[in-house]
């Protein structure tokens, strides 16, 4: 859709006052009270700002990469959102959804409220720079658990029986002609082992390790597990018969299976190559490796050595340059959340997460930021956000501005993570007359030194955002 640009900008000059009542605010209860909200939106240069087609008052603008789920889409009510799938224009976008796509800092708008990414790995988006810029990223963990769990599963099959050689023999006799004599002579070539009563090693046991702990329990097998960040809620879902081990040479050292279920983080102290000799020095003879987590967490020159001088199996869903033709590996395609159910609902948690953070300022499920939660805004209130540096300070001034405009805080968050921390303020209006104006206060907070941005959630979507780009003022 072009609009025309006169008119907008035209809407943009006159957008200073936006006149609503509390209960439209999107959070808490109505008020009885009717006030005004003085917010500023559009100053300065388009240049600086978006395009100025790309425009859409009165609605989030929502930029997706990839294909994403028409599921997850619909969780955006068409009143209130912009949502800008494929090619098209979405230069003045307040938040972003993406799979796959290899983010760079200059796909990321100044509107750029929030970032969401429709899985569990962020590699492809450039998080420390987003935390530079105060943007959150967000993940949908667990989401698609179950999908790759079921791949795990099937790996175990797949590492038990050569089934992979079976089918690729029975296509060359057929080939031949002769599959019908030959089946019942050659089957002796694939024999393999049964999974129950073999023992499996899960590292890792977030929500995939502990489902394919729990679904590997039901078929009958013994359970070792290890991870130093087992949360209790991850706990209590394993089976209680599983064996913790303290670490994982311990846990591989009797294992049949070894599944790892663990995040690739680079660095020093990160886990590249956490499968290495010094690990798979301790499997068994004949162990099967299950690696869809990460390719960069096995060794491959180790994997190869161990693969050569024993019966062993390596099964993984990622490119594999050293082993993809070795005849104890199975190399398939990244295939661990290729089902339409887990693409649902990893879209849909990503909608629901961004959804919650523009519309009430919660956030849940962010790689850089803290997780923060206000309950909902009292009546007669307004909320504002903001985030800035984790430098001391900031929270005392921040206080002191709403205090100079006679503004009361009826409750109030800060948390911190790292270097960030995140404000959330529901400002009292009820002693004030009909017209409140956060103007020059936004301004005023936006400046702070340390501020990175602020928000003013009210009725209209997209408006009463403002940043400090390096000393000069955006909003």
């Amino acid at each position: 859709m072009v609009l025309n640009t006169a008119s907008i900008v035209s809407q943009l000059a006159s957008s200073g006052l936006n006149n609503l009542r509390v209960g439209g605010l999107g959070v808490g209860k109505s008020a009885t009270r009717a006030f005004a909200v003085q917010v500023e939106h559009g100053r300065g240069p388009w240049k600086t700002y978006g395009v100025v087609e790309s425009y859409n008052p009165g609605k989030y603008q929502i930029k997706t990469f990839n294909k994403i789920s028409p599921t997850g889409l619909e969780r955006f009510p068409e009143k209130s959102y912009d949502v800008r799938t494929g090619d098209e224009e979405a230069a003045n976008a307040h938040a972003i959804l993406l799979r796959s796509h290899k983010l760079k800092e200059e796909d990321v708008a100044h509107t750029c409220r929030a970032i969401a990414r429709c899985g569990a790995g962020t590699n492809n988006i450039p998080v420390d720079k987003m935390t530079e810029l105060g943007i959150p990223v967000f993940n949908t963990p667990g989401a698609n658990a179950n999908a790759v769990k079921e791949l795990v599963l099937c790996g175990m099959l797949l590492g038990s029986r050569r089934i992979v050689d079976g089918v690729n023999h029975m296509k060359e006799l057929g080939r031949e002609a002769i599959a019908r004599e030959r089946v019942e002579k050659d089957k002796a070539m694939f024999g393999g082992q049964e999974l129950k009563g073999k023992t499996l090693a899960v590292i890792g046991l977030g929500h995939i390790g502990s489902m394919t702990a729990r679904d590997a329990y039901e078929l009958g097998m013994d359970l070792k597990g290890y991870d130093p960040g087992l949360s209790i809620q991850s706990a209590l879902k394993l089976p209680r018969s599983l064996q913790l081990m303290d670490s994982i040479t311990a846990a591989v050292g009797d294992a049949d299976y070894i599944s790892i279920n663990i995040p690739y983080i680079k660095g020093e102290e990160g886990t590249h190559g956490i499968i290495g000799s010094e690990v798979i020095d301790h499997f068994k003879d004949g162990a099967v490796l299950l690696n869809f987590a990460r390719g960069e967490l096995v060794d491959s020159d180790a994997m190869k050595k161990f693969l050569d001088e024993s019966d062993g199996r390596y099964i993984t869903d990622f490119p594999e340059d050293l082993l993809w033709d070795h005849k104890n590996c199975v190399v398939l395609p990244h295939l661990g959340a290729s089902t339409e159910e887990a693409e649902d609902a990893a879209a849909s948690m990503a909608a629901d997460t961004i959804r919650d953070f523009l519309e009430t300022g919660t956030i849940t499920n962010s790689v850089n930021f803290p997780a923060t939660s206000l309950p909902d805004r009292p009546e007669g209130a307004v909320r504002f956000t903001v985030v800035n540096k984790n430098v001391p300070g900031v929270l005392a001034q921040l206080t002191e501005a709403f205090s100079s405009e006679g503004l009361n805080i009826m409750q109030q968050i800060n948390h911190s993570r790292n270097d960030i921390a995140y404000n959330v303020l529901d400002i009292d209006t009820t002693a004030h007359e009909d017209v409140v104006c956060f103007i020059k206060l936004q301004e005023k907070i936006t400046m702070l030194e340390g501020v990175l941005s602020s928000r003013v959630i009210y009725g209209t979507p997209g408006k009463g955002y403002a940043k400090n780009l390096s000393g000069e003022y955006f909003v």
